[in-house]
């Protein structure tokens, strides 16, 4: 069984702002549709929808259908899984403002505690364990969950990436 990458919303938006500008790096956005397109890196329906929301260059990008199609994963989300991710990796009853406060990563992360396959975070967040509740990161909400987490080079390495 392959091991599947789920996308942080922050990889993207990084890669276009500082490495990576599609409108100048467009190799890069071909390989990553096609790692997407094989089943190898995939974006939950959450995240894709908070890149999708921007009025930039990548959000034109990534709602084209045949991105969209490639990059989306294509489930919802458990929310019995969900609510666990949020008990156990941010802590137990959150407020309105604390659950508004973390945002949508819950639910990347509970997206990569369920399926058949081996599931692996993938974001540019860097761990900051004194931060608690809604202010926790997505490296410390997968560690006390005991999901894989890695950083967005590092999945490059893995997948080979390469320009030509």
């Amino acid at each position: 069984m392959a091991l599947l990458y789920l996308l942080d919303a922050n990889v993207l938006i990084r890669a276009n702002q500082d490495y990576y500008p599609l409108d100048r790096m467009r190799g890069f956005w071909d390989w990553l549709q096609s790692q997407a397109s094989a089943g190898l890196i995939k974006m939950p329906f959450e995240i894709h929808q908070e890149v999708a929301a921007g009025n930039d260059e990548l959000a034109v990008w990534i709602k084209q259908s045949q991105v969209q199609d490639a990059l989306r994963l294509d489930e919802e989300v458990d929310r019995e899984v969900l609510q666990r991710v949020l008990d156990t990796g941010y802590g137990p009853s959150l407020t309105e403002d604390e659950i508004e406060e973390a945002g949508r990563d819950p639910f990347l992360v509970a997206h990569s505690l369920m399926g058949g396959s081996p599931r692996t975070v993938v974001t540019k967040e860097v761990s900051r364990p004194t931060r608690q509740r809604g202010r926790t990161k997505v490296p410390d909400a997968c560690h006390r969950l005991g999901v894989p987490w890695t950083t967005d080079f590092e999945m490059y390495r893995r997948l080979n990436f390469r320009l030509q």
